[in-house]
């Protein structure tokens, strides 16, 4: 059996994305943040060179490294990944993009002081626990729109732009569905 070269998988994904986005509407704007916490440097440039330009990661050390060695290329970096307090420095002064996995009123109210201490801001998204899997972060969806409020108004330095949340992890498609 033959294998695919990437460029012609990606292709085929972008169609895909292309047409399900369609079916939603002609005015959306769908961007791929390509997950790349198991791709060497060498392999997120290959996905630069046929058209990628936005990668999450979702470990500190692994995107300090990446966006150091990649530093030549225009690339937009996005942190997918569970945030501990002593590594809040460390993504500050990666500048990502967004941070998509912001769990947590206190954390917020954290990366704040430390944002204002620097002089800086970071746009981020509230997680949301949807599927209330315990191995999960993320505020509850009874209180999302109160911890969404609180930090909006408490946290200058922090920039919501929206939440985000990770269905449930089993093989039942209405379990995965009513998660979201």
């Amino acid at each position: 059996m033959e294998t695919k070269p990437y460029e012609v998988i990606f292709d085929e994904i972008l169609t895909r994305i292309e047409k399900a986005r369609l079916n939603v509407s002609g005015h959306h704007i769908v961007k791929i943040v390509a997950a790349s916490k198991s791709a060497t440097p060498h392999m997120i440039e290959e996905m630069y060179n046929i058209g990628q330009r936005c990668f999450g990661e979702n470990k500190i050390q692994d995107m300090s490294d990446k966006v150091n060695a990649l530093a030549y290329l225009p690339l937009e970096w996005h942190f997918i990944g569970r945030l501990q307090t002593n590594k809040i420095n460390q993504l500050i002064d990666l500048q990502p993009s967004l941070m998509h996995s912001l769990s947590s009123v206190e954390l917020a109210q954290e990366m704040d002081k430390r944002l204002a201490v620097k002089g800086k801001t970071m746009n981020v998204l509230l997680q949301i626990n949807s599927a209330y899997e315990e191995q999960k972060a993320g505020v509850l969806p009874e209180i999302a729109q109160e911890v969404y409020e609180q930090i909006t108004f408490t946290c200058k330095n922090l920039h919501l732009k929206g939440v985000m949340s990770i269905g449930a992890h089993c093989e039942d498609q209405h379990i995965i569905q009513k998660s979201f």
